[in-house]
């Protein structure tokens, strides 16, 4: 739902909801998805819906009209709770999911409210929920500023993944390089020379107040036919800030909302390749303390849940593929509290064995489970505690895949030595 310290936490919790969401199947074209946009009426919204239901009737099937008709009243239902559509919008999803067995299903309703404005209004009625809006949002939290100059106009823009919003354009009142009659060509170059130097300054403190106000902005990228681009950077009117997030340069032929999907176009490999390599570095900065032994990293579950508790994390890095469970225990005789981490799917075999462990402290086999998460979010939250930067590494790269394969996925980057 960047969210990169915007709340690792809500970001692991929204792709969780996600992965759920996308393993449920109805028996034919029967789960509803409806996407509202903020700013969206709800009382329109509701006309809408009711309509969807009167065109329902004429399904020929009577089960697929009851279960369509059915998912569109649940829908309704939750649209109700809502007086007005939230800020960032609204998704909702229902429908009779399929059961194990023929014919038998359940109907069930998830209300998402999206960590990013969702741009789309859309009914969908398929055979499972329609989720790529909301996966868009996840894997493109990161903001990179996009600016295409020429002479002529410059258009400031911020985009995420395929969502590009305009944030200003900014016209330059530069004449043309050809002068007007009766002019001397020295004087003429003279009056283009300060409009042109007044032209930069400007754009300067747009850029400057624009991109310093965003929080998670990755990186800046320069666009534009000519070379006005590059003269513009070498004026050095930008904030100390922003010079260092400018990425590259690239030619476009257009300038405008052109040049910007120009831009983001021609820079995709390299900004999917910049995401890779900020992976890469911060686990080569894990493995060059493993492998100089500075006493400055951990890994192991235990190891680094005992150094979050000590608040003596710094980068707490997880890999996506780790597949664990984090469980804490109670005696229900003498309140012993214990935890225990297990493969998950070896959860199940644990619990019916779970009458079978004997507590250390009093010898009785009373154990119950009184929490049970996913082992990466109980490590987020205690690295949210101690104000541990998150880093969850995808396995696409060779680090990624040792970060998983040799260390268990689980590793720190440690505030201080341990020795």
């Amino acid at each position: 739902m960047g969210m990169r310290k915007a709340a690792p936490l809500d970001r692991f919790r929204f792709r969780k909801l996600l992965e759920m969401l996308e393993k449920k199947e109805g028996r034919g074209t029967e789960l509803i998805s409806v996407y509202i946009p903020p700013g969206k009426r709800v009382s329109e919204v509701m006309n809408d819906l009711r309509s969807e239901w009167g065109t329902a009737s004429k399904i020929k099937s009577k089960t697929t009209r009851k279960n369509v008709q059915d998912a569109l009243t649940k829908v309704m239902e939750r649209l109700k709770l809502f007086k007005e559509i939230p800020e960032t919008g609204l998704a909702i999803f229902a429908g009779n999911i399929a059961g194990d067995q023929p014919g038998v299903g359940r109907m069930e309703t998830y209300v998402v409210i999206p960590p990013e404005p969702i741009t789309t209004y859309y009914y969908r009625c398929e055979h499972r929920f329609v989720l790529e809006p909301l996966w868009e949002l996840l894997r493109t939290e990161d903001a990179y500023g996009i600016v295409v100059i020429d002479a002529k106009e410059t258009t400031i823009a911020l985009a995420k993944g395929r969502r590009i919003e305009i944030l200003k354009e900014v016209t330059s009142g530069v004449p043309g390089k050809h002068r007007a009659g009766g002019q001397s060509a020295r004087r003429f170059e003279r009056l283009r020379e300060m409009a042109l130097n007044e032209y930069y300054r400007r754009v300067g403190e747009h850029i400057n107040e624009l991109y310093l106000k965003i929080p998670n902005l990755k990186g800046i990228i320069f666009g534009g036919p000519g070379p006005t681009k590059n003269e513009f950077l070498e004026r050095d009117l930008l904030h100390y800030e922003l010079k260092d997030k400018v990425l590259t340069v690239v030619d476009t032929a257009y300038t405008g909302i052109e040049g910007v999907k120009e831009v983001v176009d021609r820079a995709k490999d390299f900004l999917e390749g910049l995401r890779y390599s900020e992976e890469r570095r911060v686990v080569q900065e894990f493995l060059k303390h493993i492998g100089r032994d500075t006493g400055l990293a951990t890994y192991g579950d235990r190891e680094v849940m005992r150094e979050l508790k000590s608040a003596n994390v710094r980068v707490l890095l997880l890999s996506e593929g780790v597949e664990r469970e984090w469980l804490r225990l109670r005696c229900r005789e003498c309140e012993y509290m214990e935890e225990r981490i297990i493969e998950r799917g070896e959860l199940e075999k644990f619990m019916e064995g779970l009458g079978n462990i004997v507590c250390p402290r009093c010898g009785k086999a009373a154990y119950e489970v009184v929490e049970n998460k996913e082992l990466l979010e109980r490590l987020i939250e205690m690295a949210d505690e101690v104000d541990a930067r998150v880093e969850v590494i995808s396995t696409e790269t060779e680090e990624g895949e040792m970060l998983l394969k040799s260390f268990g996925g689980v590793a720190a980057i440690l505030r201080h030595r341990t020795y």
